[in-house]
């Protein structure tokens, strides 16, 4: 019960449909297990509903919630939401990142570029700048932000490594400007995991196999030569969003297996 009593949002708490649990979905279902409240938020209503079902069957408290966190609009309803029907909110998880259309910075298109800065970054400042002011009044409030190990290797995905270096950055500034109000915003670099989106998209840009896609990940992975999970990224932002972590904010934590460090 190490988050006993607070009220959590989740975004992108729903998952690319696969073999494995996503980061997000397996954060909403360790808040829950710890005592929160979870409103697991999703582009696709279905999924996040699949999060709070799997969230109810082991008795936590949860919610799905609808939206397109990049209209800063359904930013504002989200917060609404999740005021009138939490009545606060303790802590924020961002979750939400895309990587299709990326390439090596020749062959990038515009279209690319942008959708995903607009997805992996301006989306997440959208959602902060909105919850903010309800923690500042508040005096207190998490904010766990999800970036990558792209933000500090390079492997010929520009706008993906381009867009989580500005997730630290963006995590910092919010550390640095709101602690004051007794917010902590920090951020987590996943390394290689054994998620459903890293794997089916693999699957899909390669042409190979989910096996043949595990095992050149796995080889790549520094510590026991495997990947992370879901679970190992959730451990992590239970950690940063608890009580535990009351003197942590502005840190960029790996959960890498030794990547960023090689």
């Amino acid at each position: 019960m190490r988050l006993e009593g607070k009220k959590a949002i989740v975004i992108g708490a729903g998952q690319t449909p696969g073999e494995t649990i996503g980061n997000g979905r397996a954060t909403a279902m360790l808040f829950a297990r710890e005592g929160a409240q979870v409103m697991c938020v999703d582009k696709r209503r279905e999924s996040a509903q699949d999060t709070v079902d799997l969230i109810e069957k082991e008795g936590g408290t949860a919610f799905a919630y609808e939206c397109d966190i990049t209209s800063e609009a359904a930013n504002v309803a989200l917060v609404a939401a999740a005021r009138e029907t939490m009545g606060r909110i303790d802590i924020l998880h961002n979750n939400v990142g895309i990587g299709a259309g990326d390439a090596p910075p020749h062959a990038l298109s515009e279209e690319g570029y942008d959708r995903i800065m607009l997805v992996n970054l301006k989306a997440m400042w959208l959602t902060c700048k909105h919850v903010i002011p309800v923690m500042r009044e508040q005096q207190s409030g998490a904010i766990v932000n999800i970036s990558s190990a792209a933000a500090v290797s390079s492997g010929g995905i520009t706008a993906y490594e381009i867009s989580k270096a500005g997730v630290n950055k963006l995590t910092t500034s919010i550390a640095m400007s709101n602690a004051k109000y007794g917010i902590r915003c920090n951020c987590i670099m996943p390394g290689l995991m054994d998620t459903p989106m890293a794997i089916e998209g693999n699957v899909a840009a390669r042409g190979i196999s989910r096996d043949e896609v595990r095992q050149m990940r796995d080889r790549l992975v520094p510590l026991r030569r495997k990947m992370g999970s879901g679970w190992d990224v959730a451990y992590g932002a239970l950690y940063l969003a608890s009580d535990e972590a009351d003197f942590v904010t502005g840190a960029i934590l790996p959960i890498d297996g030794g990547h960023c460090a090689q």
